[in-house]
């Protein structure tokens, strides 16, 4: 592994070469939209100033928790809305264009990928655009609650954007917030998968379909803690098809990874698509 902020030469000749064994499958973490102004739980920026996500027993049984997730969350979302596609993005979009990709898997919640034209995608974890009823499982758009917390709460203040959307408040600003509910009176919830909660098996089959349909398995921007993207890895290692991260920092999949590349994510894929694209 040659450690760094740019891939060599020969790790991007590295790259290439798996994608020249037939369609790749991408699983992306946080690592890809940090470029975007999205901060993540586990990149070299955050572990300094380590931050617990909410889990999803609290949101469930502790109306506290969900008040503070709710009122973070209200300050954090224009800021995270605003978030735009960066290169890493747009090169995998460009990738699935010419029939690189079998498909892409990604752990984020914040829309980027679709946005960037992306088509085949797994969201694994679910998006932060849509909101659930925990009383009737009605949908609701992020947005509609969005105006809904505003016009209840005017004049709360700003805070700094934390990982998953939301700001970090204080606590004597927490007694003045007022929740918003569904139209039937329940308790509205993110229609992301909390910690603590199970990635839907409808989901997780969608994604291993894209890996078997693979020739190498690519990992983009994830440090692979948590078992939801780790597992594809896995897989991978079962199938007997190559692995490559690329990711800054340390990740639980590089015992099993045939490549590592230590970079970022927004140049080196925008440097892949290049090479492959150049004439041969």
């Amino acid at each position: 592994m040659l450690a760094g902020m740019q891939a060599g030469e020969a790790q991007l000749e590295g790259l290439a070469a798996l994608f020249a064994r037939g369609a790749v499958a991408v699983l992306t973490g946080a690592g890809i939209s940090t470029e975007s102004g999205i901060p993540d739980y586990r990149g070299p920026e955050t572990r300094r100033r380590a931050r617990n996500p909410i889990q999803f027993r609290d949101f469930l049984h502790r109306p506290e928790a969900r008040l503070r997730y709710w009122a973070r969350s209200m300050i954090g979302w224009p800021k995270f809305m605003h978030a735009r596609p960066n290169r890493g993005h747009t090169a995998l979009h460009a990738l699935e264009q010419e029939g690189r990709l079998s498909g892409l898997i990604t752990q984020n919640v914040d829309g980027l990928h679709t946005d960037a034209g992306s088509r085949s995608v797994v969201e694994l974890h679910g998006s932060l655009r849509e909101v659930v009823c925990l009383a009737c499982g009605t949908l609701h758009e992020r947005a509609w609650l969005q105006r809904e917390l505003e016009a209840r709460n005017p004049n709360f203040g700003d805070a700094e954007l934390a990982p998953d959307g939301d700001a970090d408040v204080e606590d004597e600003r927490l007694e003045r917030f007022e929740l918003v509910h569904c139209t039937c009176g329940g308790a509205l919830k993110p229609h992301v998968v909390f910690f603590g909660e199970n990635v839907p098996r409808p989901r997780v089959d969608t994604a291993m379909e894209i890996l078997s349909g693979a020739r190498a398995l690519l990992v983009v921007g994830s440090s692979l803690a948590v078992y939801s993207g780790l597992r594809f890895v896995h897989a991978a290692k079962k199938r007997e098809i190559p692995v490559a991260i690329l990711t800054l920092g340390t990740t639980r999949g590089d015992p099993d990874a045939s490549l590592r590349i230590d970079a970022r994510a927004g140049d080196t894929l925008t440097q892949l698509h290049a090479l492959l694209s150049a004439p041969r």
